[in-house]
């Protein structure tokens, strides 16, 4: 967003990770009146406990603020957030035309909004919802201005240790997925649309963060990194020089169609984990999940042995708990996925696992979100309501507040994954030494072959006492190194 209004406005970041009182900043900045707009990236989880608050307090405070909201929370939730009273508008997927074409029209007072795509905003009582853009040609967008968000906040700040390096950069080198996952907060955003960089503009920006400013490795937050596997391979060639560590997140029906040589590639040039959406082992439910492509429990299985064979760490995630028919098809459907996982950690015990509860999306229209409303299920419609600590946890897909899935079920999924997380720590924790994987391990084990899950309350003390042991899907893969 701060390239494509740099040149064009004045602008101030304000980045909440990195501020002990963000709102502290934020007033200073708006109680000088040298500023009109307010523009707020929202995800759903722990962002809103800034988002919501800090935007009421500014129509409160300063109520001639336009306010302007994007991201994913914005555009799946627009209806609440726009009935809220203190957010006017909404960038609707990709913001690089739209956010400085508001701009321009807000502040030349124009007020011909209908023209600009990508937006949500009310007139009257009625929401507007203009022309959805296509994605940008991404080659073609205004270069990060990294200087600039060094002025306010120093780089180095973003650039952590680990275990993929000591200085660990984020990018993302395209945007959208051309797949339509019921379960996904990107489809109802992207609607099955992908574009990326080239491989040239993607190492160019690489190669800057590792000059400039020590990049030793790189974590593609991409939705789909991995669609176009002639630009990976190009790009593996292009970074395979400089000797850095890096991830990204794909589907396993498309890398499964890339060469051997494309994979050995990747692994030389510094791959060395790739998340994927495995989802669950029952292909009826891959199906109704709307996964798409060709993914099947068969091809999951295979994919964890060829990517053994090149030394690739697949990160299978798992959503646990959809829907169905009655409680005991539920309660024997979170056993077979159970089951086809420990099957996976046969095949490749090296296959990290990250287990998700199922956690509804407003996909209009798809199968699984219909058959969730049919089931009593609701989205809050107030826009504070969001603050209740059920629904950050909802977000982070912890409680999922689904009438299908019974507290003893979520008592099942949790403490597997207590005993699975024991008996195969991550390998992206560098916190927990030889000697701690080796107790948990041993501890772990008979809980684990003899399938017993419940009340693991001696893990638990190791996990969250003794090691603090982190959820990777929470967290990511950052240390905190003292």
């Amino acid at each position: 967003m701060a390239a494509s209004i740099d040149g064009l406005f004045e602008f101030v970041i304000v980045d909440g990770n990195r501020e002990n009182d963000p709102w502290n900043v934020i007033d200073g900045y708006l109680s000088g009146g040298e500023f009109r707009f307010f523009g707020c990236t929202v995800m759903p989880g722990p962002q809103l406990k800034q988002a919501i608050p800090y935007s009421k307090k500014i129509r409160t405070e300063y109520p001639d603020i336009v306010i302007i909201w994007g991201g994913y929370f914005a555009s799946n939730q627009y209806k609440t957030a726009l009935d809220s009273g203190f957010v006017d508008f909404i960038i609707n997927g990709q913001g690089d035309h739209a956010f400085p074409a508001l701009l321009k029209n807000l502040s030349n007072d124009e007020r011909d909004l209908k023209s600009i795509h990508n937006l949500m905003y009310k007139e009257g009582s009625e929401i507007v919802i203009t022309h959805k853009e296509f994605i940008s040609d991404q080659d073609n967008l205004p270069r990060l201005p990294y200087e600039k968000l060094d002025s306010f906040y120093p780089l180095s700040g973003y650039l952590k240790k680990t275990f993929l390096g000591k200085r660990t950069a984020a990018y993302h080198a395209s945007f959208g997925c051309p797949f339509t996952c019921s379960f996904c907060a990107v489809v109802p955003i992207y609607n099955a649309r992908w574009r990326g960089k080239s491989a040239q503009t993607v190492y160019e920006d690489v190669l800057y963060l590792i000059k400039e400013h020590g990049a030793d490795a790189v974590e593609f937050h991409d939705n789909n990194f991995f669609v176009n596997e002639k630009m990976v391979v190009e790009f593996s060639k292009l970074i395979k020089p400089h000797n850095i560590e890096w991830w990204g997140e794909g589907r396993i029906d498309t890398i499964n169609k890339y060469s051997d040589d494309s994979l050995q590639l990747m692994r030389e040039s510094g791959c060395k984990m790739i998340f994927f959406g495995a989802e669950t082992g029952n292909d009826e439910i891959l199906k109704k999940m709307d996964k798409g492509g060709t993914q099947t429990s068969q091809q999951i299985k295979d994919f964890a042995a060829r990517m053994k064979r090149f030394d690739i760490i697949p990160e299978y995630s798992f959503v646990l708990g959809i829907p169905l028919d009655t409680e005991q098809e539920v309660n024997a459907q979170i056993d077979s996925d159970i089951a086809f996982i420990k099957e996976i950690k046969e095949i490749n015990p090296n296959t990290e696992v990250i287990i998700y509860l199922y956690s509804p999306v407003p996909t209009e229209g798809s199968e699984l979100y219909e058959k969730v409303k049919e089931a009593g299920f609701a989205f809050p419609e107030k826009l504070e309501d969001w603050l209740n600590p059920d629904w950050e946890n909802f977000d982070l897909r912890r409680n999922p507040l689904t009438p299908w899935l019974k507290p003893y079920m979520v008592d099942k999924i949790q403490g597997f994954e207590t005993v699975l997380n024991a008996r195969f720590p991550t390998v992206s924790d560098l916190r927990i030494t030889n000697d701690q994987r080796k107790i948990m391990k041993q501890l772990s084990s008979f809980r684990y072959k003899n399938n017993l899950y419940r009340r693991p309350y001696e893990l638990k003390v190791l996990q969250k006492v003794w090691l603090k042991y982190r959820r990777p899907e929470i967290e990511g893969f950052e240390m905190e190194v003292s």
